[in-house]
């Protein structure tokens, strides 16, 4: 029997009206709704003729209710920007994220969630709070992925349709989940990251007018951290003496002119023109794209090393997750067209796993 909200889901993962669903089925936009809202059920071929049109198989759409995210647990930078049909499209991937992750913590011992809920302090404290809690001191963070997942955020990656949205985040259940746009520069997603970071930490209770400028002060703060920038970097610096230390910091040019500006080791006369220089021909040549390695999920690499070596397939765990496998691999950093199928054929659940940081 269909289950009316995972046809909803469905549809707005493949960014379609109801009219268009409609079209492509043969049915009327009428039959349609009444089919999402539960007032009637369509025949077996009507429903695999509904499957065949979404992309996924009839059992996706018989399976049980999948998660709701509650309205405003997901922020979008710029949103206004962003069609409604995108916005809607990455809501559904951060569904069917949970489902995923509720597969993973059946097969695995992942680790616990470990994101503080930090209500008042701006957001240049609660980034020290954040390391000092972590142990990170005051030096250049290490892979933000893999440091969110050793703390038990589920990153997975934002598949290409749904690009356009850049990054986001929310908590369900108590865990925390981020998702990325696997195909930005190293180091706008280093900084991407600590930007969803920040929004775990500061807007746990609710999103202000400004919690985008908060959660990019926060990820400033948290990628440079004030002891050790002030330690390294001398006051006044020129161009070439940014362009340096971004990559000791493992940032932007850009991202670093304007911590040194906000710490006060810039004035606004030479930022004004470290930014002018930096955005120069010379200057963008001199720092393109990809200086700093795009930053990929350790945990998911780990989880399908162990279920090579078990023989179990990541097309079989697509199927036992009722995706196909280019959904999944879009979620997934593209780990699951890559990864080679094992030499036999088993369940994918053959007990729990363990997963050491």
């Amino acid at each position: 029997m269909l289950t009316a909200s995972r046809l909803v889901l469905a549809r707005k993962r493949r960014g379609l009206s109801a009219g268009a669903l409609a079209r492509v089925v043969g049915v009327s936009a009428a039959s349609i709704g009444d089919y999402e809202r539960g007032r009637r059920q369509p025949d077996a071929r009507r429903t695999a003729a509904l499957a065949e049109a979404l992309g996924f198989p009839v059992g996706f759409l018989e399976a049980p209710d999948e998660d709701e995210l509650p309205v405003g647990a997901v922020a979008f930078r710029a949103a206004g920007r962003v069609p409604a049909v995108r916005r809607d499209a990455a809501v559904a991937v951060g569904r069917l994220a949970i489902g995923v992750n509720r597969w993973l913590e059946r097969t695995f011992s992942l680790p616990t969630a470990d994101v503080p809920t930090l209500d008042h302090p701006d957001p240049e404290t609660a980034a020290e709070m954040v390391r000092a809690r972590w142990r990170l001191g005051t030096g250049v963070a290490p892979n933000v992925v893999h440091l969110l997942e050793a703390h038990g955020v589920r990153v997975f990656s934002l598949p290409a349709d749904c690009a356009e949205v850049d990054a986001f985040s929310f908590r369900s259940g108590g865990t925390p989940y981020v998702f990325l746009n696997p195909t930005t520069s190293g180091e706008r997603g280093r900084f991407d990251a600590a930007h969803e970071l920040g929004h775990l930490v500061l807007h746990g209770n609710g999103r202000p007018v400004d919690a985008e400028e908060q959660a990019n002060a926060f990820a400033g703060a948290f990628l440079m951290p004030r002891a050790g920038v002030v330690a390294s970097v001398p006051r006044g610096p020129v161009t070439e003496q940014v362009l340096g230390h971004r990559a000791r910091w493992r940032v932007s040019a850009l991202a670093l002119t304007y911590r040194l500006r906000d710490m006060g080791l810039l004035t606004a006369e030479q930022y004004g023109a470290v930014c002018a220089e930096l955005s120069g021909r010379g200057y963008r040549i001199a720092e393109p794209d990809g200086v700093v390695a795009r930053e990929g999920s350790l945990l998911l690499a780990k989880v399908f090393r162990v279920l090579r070596e078990r023989g179990t397939t990541p097309q079989q765990v697509a199927r036992e997750l009722l995706l196909d496998g280019a959904e999944l691999d879009g979620l997934l950093f593209g780990l699951v067209l890559t990864v080679l199928p094992g030499a036999r054929r088993t369940s994918a659940r053959q007990g729990r796993l363990s997963l050491v940081r």
